[in-house]
């Protein structure tokens, strides 16, 4: 199975299928993350009150708590501290040291799970996107049909979400804006019908993507489970290796809330990757490590904003670094 790319990447870091007056990747990430980043800061700033410190159990305690709340989840907290102790214990040392070493460990959890976005082999990608009502999933599905029209790949959308009037409207909208076709069906009508003429119509006409949004009641309704179980069945009798993606949009906003709908969606539709939207202004950021690591499920991408350009391919690095960067200042 091939994998997207979206253009190439400028020297700033961002697409250059983006608006050239954007910033670059690093500088929107250091904006999305700035409320975790300064819970980060603050606590280190407490935790090294003179210029050094000795690492004691007391300091590696206090460590701990500062890393839970930016919603890492206890074990990669548990990870990093036991890599201080181990490394550092009865030393004096400053803040740069014990953040070099939460910067190795967050990378190595992040970029084990790392990965591309997967593309037919050949005839249309299917792409089904899940999440809770509220995750911010329709902008997303909206963001990630900018990014394919920009390069060039013609787009079907399949408003699944039929049970809710205005999530049709709001992909109708986004549709016109983007030059993509829609295909949708009556207020309450069946979602699998919608996604067996959405991937119909991207067979039939040639077009490289088609991305189906689905319904987003509640992750713990056993109907919706099978709902989306159906979907997948009905896309794989047209297309016999999709969806090739099946992407869950979890709001960054959520924290630790955000698991539980990792693990409920994840079975009903066999998620393979993950969008966190809703970046920009949240303080809970640190959420993508234990998702990632419970779930094996990478972050495919971040939403950093509004408009159809923000949402960017993840990057471990650049995310690790605009986490640790406020910190690294204090």
């Amino acid at each position: 199975m091939a994998i997207f790319g979206f253009g190439r990447k400028d020297d700033a870091g961002g697409s250059a299928t983006g608006s050239p007056e954007r910033g670059g990747l690093l500088d929107r990430l250091r904006a999305g993350l700035a409320k975790t980043a300064q819970v980060l800061a603050t606590d280190v700033r407490d935790l090294f009150k003179r210029d050094g410190r000795l690492v004691d159990e007391a300091f590696l305690e206090e460590l701990r708590g500062a890393l839970v709340r930016t919603d890492m989840g206890p074990s990669a907290a548990d990870a990093i501290v036991a890599d201080v102790r181990e490394r550092l214990r009865s030393r004096v040392v400053d803040p740069k040291v014990v953040l070099d070493s939460i910067r190795s460990k967050l990378l190595e959890r992040l970029e084990a799970t790392a990965g591309g976005l997967a593309a037919a082999a050949s005839g249309p990608t299917v792409i089904l996107v899940t999440g809770v009502n509220g995750s911010g999933k329709t902008t997303s599905i909206a963001k990630l049909a900018s990014r394919f029209t920009k390069d060039g790949r013609r787009v079907v959308l399949g408003a699944g979400d039929t049970f809710r009037a205005a999530a049709v409207e709001q992909l109708t909208a986004w549709a016109e804006r983007l030059g993509a076709e829609l295909v949708r069906g009556e207020a309450g009508s069946d979602p699998a019908s919608v996604a067996h003429r959405a991937v119909a119509r991207a067979v039939e006409g040639g077009f490289d993507v088609c991305i189906i949004d689905t319904a987003g009641r509640l992750q713990t309704q056993a109907n919706l489970m099978q709902e989306l179980a159906k979907i997948r069945r009905v896309i794989a009798k047209q297309v016999p290796d999709a969806p090739h993606e099946v992407l869950l949009v979890i709001d960054a906003t959520a924290g630790q809330n955000a698991l539980s709908q990792a693990q409920g969606f994840k079975e009903a539709a066999g998620c393979t990757g993950i969008v966190l939207s809703k970046l920009d202004g949240s303080a809970r950021g640190g959420v993508i490590v234990p998702v990632t690591e419970q779930f094996g499920v990478p972050v495919k991408f971040v939403g950093l904003g509004e408009s159809a350009e923000d949402l960017e391919p993840f990057d471990p690095e650049r995310f690790v670094a605009a986490l640790l960067e406020g910190a690294l200042a204090a």
